[in-house]
């Protein structure tokens, strides 16, 4: 019974990386019938109202601390929604998920200099091979500069890493309600968005049919709340090295539904890129855990 229920939890936690993983090509595919603003507002707009719902059943009161935590970690994620949206919207799928991936290892590196417990060699290591991978794949056809879409995914994934640093440090010792959280940074993208998109959005509901509809409540409502219950539902019950390793299968779903579902491919350098970005952050992952637990 318990191996069962162990089994459980690790597919919980795979499902939700397929699910974030599969979110780059959806998002890709709907940046092609609307602006990227109202994309994200009419998104965030709608896990909003399911985060509302998920909160009014817990019933937890919002404290202040958590109000002003909350609204302004979802300020910053708005920023790396935006770098995101826009990134797979100029580059490929399979390029995203990748790309986006380096953030598992410059987190530790923005973690070690906040905290200045050095991590050793060995990590930086792995972290320039990834950065060797990145150039690997996005030259899949050729050396060429990378495109757009690349230096924003790169962009979101250096600003994704100082957001979960921050988030972090800011929550340590504290006992923040996880549910009121999500839910105030999915408000505070939710109006930013609606403000700086206008009526890109209104345009956008007018227009959109049943297959634009279908990618969006997949984005807002399965890669969105639903992967945050099941995520929480997982870590409660799973070690943090676990979790942080079936999660960080990502980039390997992002590659595997751009391939399968979107007509992507990958050539010979693409594919070698592919294989060191995958390998070094989880080699590069499994030496931070390491070193952080040694010190405990």
């Amino acid at each position: 019974m318990h191996i069962l229920k162990k089994r459980e939890v690790d597919l919980a936690l795979l499902l939700v990386a397929a699910l974030w993983g599969g979110s780059y090509l959806a998002a890709k595919v709907l940046t092609e019938h609307t602006s990227v603003l109202a994309l994200l507002a009419i998104r965030f707009s709608i896990t909003s109202i399911a985060m509302f719902a998920i909160w009014t059943i817990k019933r937890t009161s919002i404290t202040r601390s958590e109000a002003l935590l909350g609204l302004g970690l979802g300020s910053v994620q708005a920023l790396i929604l935006f770098f995101e949206t826009s990134g797979v919207a100029r580059t490929s799928a399979t390029n995203a998920g990748l790309i986006i991936s380096l953030c598992i290892v410059l987190t530790p590196i923005l973690e070690s200099i906040a905290s200045k417990n050095w991590l050793p060699r060995s990590f930086f290591v792995t972290a320039v091979t990834a950065v060797v991978g990145v150039a690997l794949l996005v030259s899949d056809k050729g050396f060429a500069a990378p495109s757009v879409g690349d230096w924003l995914m790169l962009a979101a994934a250096v600003v994704r890493a100082i957001h979960v640093t921050s988030m972090g440090h800011l929550t340590k010792g504290k006992s923040y309600s996880s549910v009121s959280i999500t839910l105030l940074q999915s408000l505070a993208c939710a109006v930013i968005f609606l403000i700086f998109s206008g009526n890109q959005t209104i345009d956008a509901i007018k227009t959109f049919e049943s297959a634009q509809w279908a990618g969006m409540l997949y984005l807002s409502l399965i890669a969105g709340a639903l992967s945050f219950i099941l995520t929480l539902w997982g870590i409660r019950r799973t070690s943090s090295s676990r979790a942080s390793l079936l999660l960080g299968t990502e980039p390997v779903w992002a590659v595997m539904v751009g391939v399968a579902l979107g007509g992507e491919k990958l050539l010979v350098l693409g594919a070698i890129g592919a294989v060191l970005i995958v390998g070094s952050t989880y080699v590069g992952q499994a030496i931070e855990q390491k070193h952080r637990t040694s010190g405990l």
